[in-house]
């Protein structure tokens, strides 16, 4: 016999799973204790259960594998719910498991109790409550399958404490979950290609979940064999290499005029995985709703995402990998000579948006992310939250490798230092930069803790304001001269990593920064 909180651990174990991200709770000792004996398993500990639940979003970015994450009830959730937001709006893979007050107690609001399934129903994709250890198996292969499943995303099992405390005769056996992929119909692939190349003005957009190293190639290589343009959602950036001049820029926040214009204007516009989400369509301003004007190729990995927005001339439901391979493998007619020169055109305009255009100050964003771009290796990967300083770093960083780039689309500060952790463990030979506003890394900066505890060597660089930039922007415009609850009162920040036992430095002038980031 062994108890519950162990065989959920071996069945962990199982399905692959080499890391769990944790803020230890009393709610949940059982598995604690299945952990001291997991040889492949590693806990991390980290500070507080928001920043658990974002490195194990980021490590499902980077893996493709879930995310693992354990906390407790009551507050324990309520911090990890930032996390858990990330993960859905990003479709990641994720598993969160939540330790819960004894059965005996149940409904009674006892000491931090909460309902799994009326607080996060419409949160994560599913939630549900492990009452019967004899059923863990099938929940924990159920969690893998829906978490990774159509379009990937965040899913929480309750733990109560009697239940993982309680005997049972072993794990169970289960093999590692093998979720369905849907598969590209050769007719519809044939169709959409001939579409597209027959196109005076076609686009492509690529973004959403699904993707790999070899299937962006397969992109890139159909993009070169049909000299159709692509573009990247936003936060996708790392989707196709920025230097190849059929790469046209990011769709998102900010967009550059000439990739705005061509994709308002396109007579058809293939989406290979993005939503089309607002970010992404400029406020749905870009693409009509429901009816596009451009003629949508809309491929998703979820037939349910297909329609719900944007009601597309060709929708197809295929894993967006292999309708990457599908294109890549296909016969494609001779490229059209006035789509290669229009592709020219919008890449010519996309690299003219990488000058320079300066900023007053004695530390120039710009060219400190252009210098950063220039210095780090092809497979470094630059992990970043949301502000102001973020804009910089899409609008002038190249990123030339698939996942690269970890930052979340949902928009949410304080994301930046746990990705970069996670990111560490995930990949301990690529180099790892965060990238964080002052408001943003204070949101999550005691997991600095946490990188020192495990002696992850990586880059942290904090943009100092002295203010919630972004807000304050938005306020500056909307209510002149009327600017309220903006203003920060920060550390010094050198000093602060120093307490940590990182080192710290302070850059105030913008030659002076290619020489700390070598240090």
């Amino acid at each position: 016999m062994t108890h519950a909180g162990r065989a959920l651990i071996e069945t962990l174990e199982g399905q692959g799973v080499t890391a769990i991200f944790t803020v230890p709770g009393e709610s949940f000792l059982a598995a604690l204790d299945g952990m001291h004996d997991a040889s492949a398993i590693r806990p991390i500990i980290c500070r507080q259960e928001g920043g658990a639940a974002m490195m194990a979003d980021a490590w499902g970015k980077v893996t493709g594998e879930p995310g693992i994450c354990f906390v407790t009830r009551g507050p324990g959730i309520a911090n990890a719910m930032s996390g858990l937001h990330v993960a859905q709006q990003d479709s990641t893979p994720m598993i969160l498991f939540v330790g819960l007050p004894a059965s005996d107690t149940e409904d009674r609001e006892s000491f931090q109790e909460f309902d799994v399934k009326g607080l996060l129903t419409t949160f994560v994709k599913w939630s549900a409550v492990i009452r019967d250890a004899s059923r863990i198996g099938e929940y924990v292969s159920r969690a893998f399958h829906v978490a990774m499943s159509g379009r990937p995303g965040a899913v929480v099992l309750g733990l109560p404490e009697d239940m993982l405390a309680g005997e049972i005769a072993a794990a169970p056996k289960l093999p590692p979950a093998m979720p369905a992929r849907a598969m590209p119909d050769q007719g519809d692939v044939g169709r959409a290609i001939k579409t597209l190349v027959d196109a005076e003005r076609p686009l492509i957009i690529v973004g959403g979940p699904g993707w790999s190293a070899d299937a962006c190639k397969n992109l890139q290589a159909f993009s070169e064999a049909t000299g159709v343009p692509v573009a990247t959602s936003l936060r996708a950036q790392d989707y196709f290499d920025n230097r190849h001049p059929n790469y046209v820029g990011c769709v998102g926040i900010g967009i550059d005029k000439t990739l705005a214009d061509a994709v308002r204007d396109a007579d058809v516009l293939m989406v290979i995985g993005a939503r089309l989400g607002e970010m992404t369509t400029s406020g749905y301003t870009l693409v009509d709703s429901p009816v596009p004007k451009q003629r949508l190729i809309h491929v998703h990995p979820d037939p349910s995402e297909l329609g719900s927005v944007y009601r597309a001339a060709h929708p197809i439901a295929s894993d967006t990998a292999a309708f990457a391979e599908a294109l890549a493998g296909a016969e494609t007619p001779d490229a059209r000579n006035a789509t290669r020169a229009r592709t020219e055109d919008l890449n010519q305009a996309y690299r003219a948006t990488l000058k320079p255009i300066g900023t007053p100050g004695d530390v120039q964003p710009d060219r400190v992310i252009q210098m950063l771009s220039e210095t780090l290796s092809d497979d470094a990967i630059v992990c970043n939250g949301a502000g102001n300083y973020a804009a910089f770093l899409h609008r002038y960083f190249g990123y030339k490798t698939y996942r690269s780039q970890l930052a979340p689309t949902s928009g949410s500060m304080g994301y930046g230092l746990p990705a970069g952790i996670a990111a560490k463990i995930a990949e301990p030979d690529k180099p790892v930069v965060v990238l964080a506003g002052d408001g943003c890394f204070m949101m999550t900066s005691q997991e600095l803790a946490t990188a020192m505890q495990y002696d992850l060597a990586m880059v942290i660089i904090v943009a100092n304001n002295g203010m919630y930039g972004t807000i304050r922007m938005h306020q500056e415009r909307e209510y002149p001269t009327r600017t309220v609850g903006t203003e920060l009162r920060n550390p010094d920040f050198a000093a602060f990593a120093q307490a940590f036992g990182a080192r710290g430095e302070t850059v105030t002038r913008t030659e002076d920064f290619a020489e700390a980031l070598k240090r």
